[in-house]
């Protein structure tokens, strides 16, 4: 199977960033490709016309993507800058459906792909979504519901108009496209975040607060695993230590990751940023730069094993906390992961909250390689 083509460019403007895509992708492109295109917020109000001059360029019509305030490519992180990541994917046309804006619920995206869905059929999407619509986690689970499937995407993130691509420009919900199962893929998520211990079965607890953990105060468990020099100071925990709760049914060992919001030290009791319940396991785990960066490596080995020695491709989108952040100036997130994974040609976006399977993450990457 042939690479995909893509290309990425800074410029002074839009336009210099555009014209740098075209002519790095050359006068030969896939006829039936589908196109990929994620810029920089510098040149979200050019997408219109940017987009327009990509279709003429290469007669490439069926178009996903979305502006960022940051965006990806082999390598190499863009901010503050007009740039621009174009990838055009080689795909059968009948094997992918590029889909509009779902705004609230599934009623007319049903009507509008239900018959292609049945003939395909689909069972993954590469989503982007509109981060003020108050019901985007809602529609992103209906939609994997749906399919019976799974979704890997982002919010769109920008300091004017969060605009996608899906055909032409638009805003406001949920867009994408569909891959038939013809289309093989291979994706993960990376937490940011190390466990620090065991899994801990939630024994009795209240709302948001966990009060025993294995039939023990819960304080006390959690302050045997950070260790006495933290607990000595639980001051000290804020932005360090998460509590995780594992996602029921992953086989990759994925959880939710949720603050800590306080403890009661004369009671022994924990507060988190989510509802628990008697008989549910959580994690607690450590987000520093070290994790992040043995978590990161461990899932694209992972994924990379998966695809197989060539990928054709791949997306990453990641956490607008994470790039520069997280790992440092000089591209060191994406340096990473061109380390493991070699030259892939690879595009995506920083992203305002991160969508795997079916539910929204934080501080997360999605990789997404296609074999």
């Amino acid at each position: 199977m042939t690479r995909f083509q893509y290309a990425h460019a800074g410029g002074a403007s839009g336009d210099d960033a555009i014209e740098a895509c075209i002519e790095k992708l050359g006068p030969t492109v896939p006829q039936n490709g589908l196109g990929m295109l994620y810029v920089t917020d510098a040149i979200g109000d050019d997408l219109p016309a940017a987009l327009a001059r990509l279709k003429r360029a290469t007669g490439i019509d069926e178009w996903v993507g979305s502006v960022g305030i940051g965006i990806c490519a082999t390598g190499r992180e863009y901010f503050d800058e007009p740039a621009a990541a174009v990838m055009i994917a080689d795909l059968d046309r009948t094997s992918y459906r590029v889909f509009q804006t779902i705004g609230d619920d599934l009623g007319e995206f049903s009507r509008e792909n239900g018959a292609w869905i049945a003939r395909a059929p689909a069972r993954f999407g590469i989503v982007h979504a509109d981060p003020r619509n108050q019901r985007t986690g809602d529609i992103i689970a209906d939609l994997a519901d749906e399919l019976e499937g799974f979704l890997v995407g982002g919010l769109s993130s920008s300091r004017a108009v969060p605009a996608q691509i899906a055909g032409g420009v638009t805003e406001g919900g949920v867009s994408g496209v569909l891959l038939s199962e013809t289309v093989a893929v291979a994706t993960a998520l990376s937490q940011s975040c190390m466990p620090i211990g065991p899994g801990h079965e939630i024994t009795d607890c209240q709302a948001n607060i966990i009060i025993e953990l294995d039939g023990r105060p819960a304080l006390d468990v959690f302050k045997e695993e950070i260790g006495e020099q933290l607990a000595s100071d639980l001051r000290r925990v804020g932005g360090l230590i998460f509590a995780a709760l594992p996602v029921a049914g992953s086989d990759t060992g994925d959880y939710l990751v949720r603050n800590i919001m306080g403890f009661d030290v004369d009671r022994g009791l924990i507060g988190i940023g989510e509802l628990v319940e008697r008989g549910a396991l959580v994690q607690f785990c450590r987000r520093d730069t070290e994790a992040a960066e043995q978590d990161l490596g461990r899932m694209v080995e992972s994924v990379k094993r998966r695809a197989g020695a060539e990928p054709r491709g791949g997306l990453y989108f990641t956490c607008l906390a994470r790039g520069p952040n997280m790992f440092g100036e000089a591209s060191e997130e994406l340096r990473l992961i061109e380390r493991t994974l070699g030259d892939v040609p690879l595009v995506g976006f920083f992203c305002n909250g991160e969508i795997s399977h079916n539910r929204l993450y934080g501080y997360t990457g999605v990789l997404t390689l296609f074999p």
